[in-house]
């Protein structure tokens, strides 16, 4: 059974990856505001960076949000 404590906020990590593999990781409060910084920082991102793709993860390793491109 999942233990879930009540009031304790869940952390969710954004992941970047290169060609290579991770690039960076940055941990947010709020999976919408993970999400949105993905979205929003995707371009940059793949032009200053080199990023391919990014993943927003919960703590316990589950994938919420992907995109990629080439």
């Amino acid at each position: 059974m999942l233990s879930v404590k009540l009031g304790a906020p869940m952390a969710y990590t954004v992941i970047w990856y290169g060609r290579k593999g991770i690039i960076d990781k940055v941990t947010f409060d709020a999976e919408k505001t993970a999400r949105d910084h993905a979205i929003s920082m995707f371009q940059t991102r793949k032009g200053d960076d080199g990023v391919i793709s990014v993943e927003v993860r919960k703590e316990n390793g589950a994938v919420v949000f992907s995109h990629a491109e080439n």
